[in-house]
């Protein structure tokens, strides 16, 4: 398992996590316009994994919860320092952490094979061709 742990962060330093890469279960673009907000750019990218799977080293993030295009909840984490955008909760998938890839020191293995919010996906940012999209979320 110890071969399978990555790490990642803030961009301070101030918010240290590993999370289990054995144990994440897909990766995925986000069109939705709270993840442009929270991003400042075209879509989010993720993985997520259950939330047994990552693990806080350092820092105490702080979070802002909304209720998502979907009307379930959304709770944001980002560091308190720098404002660097860590990871969500959303309550359609109790258990899990939807991870950002920018927030890994090491994201070139992430693999998007989906991209969510398609209707709202931006003409400058449109999803990649060959990924499965869906308008909105699944279900």
């Amino acid at each position: 398992m110890a071969d399978s742990i990555e790490r990642g962060g803030c961009l301070c330093g101030a918010v240290r996590y590993t999370l289990d890469r054995a144990a994440v279960a897909g990766a995925s673009h986000c069109h939705c316009r709270d993840c442009q907000r929270c991003t400042g750019s075209g879509f989010a990218t993720f993985v997520f994994a259950p939330q047994g799977s990552f693990t806080l080293e350092s820092g105490k993030p702080a979070s802002f919860a909304v209720k998502g295009e979907s009307g379930g909840d959304v709770e944001r984490f980002f560091c308190r320092d720098c404002g660097s955008q860590l990871y969500s909760e959303v309550s359609v998938m109790p258990g899990f952490r939807f991870v950002k890839a920018g927030s890994l020191d090491d994201a070139s293995w992430v693999e998007p094979t989906s991209s969510y919010w398609g209707i709202s996906a931006q003409p400058w940012a449109k999803p990649l061709a060959g990924l499965t999209l869906h308008d909105r979320n699944p279900g």
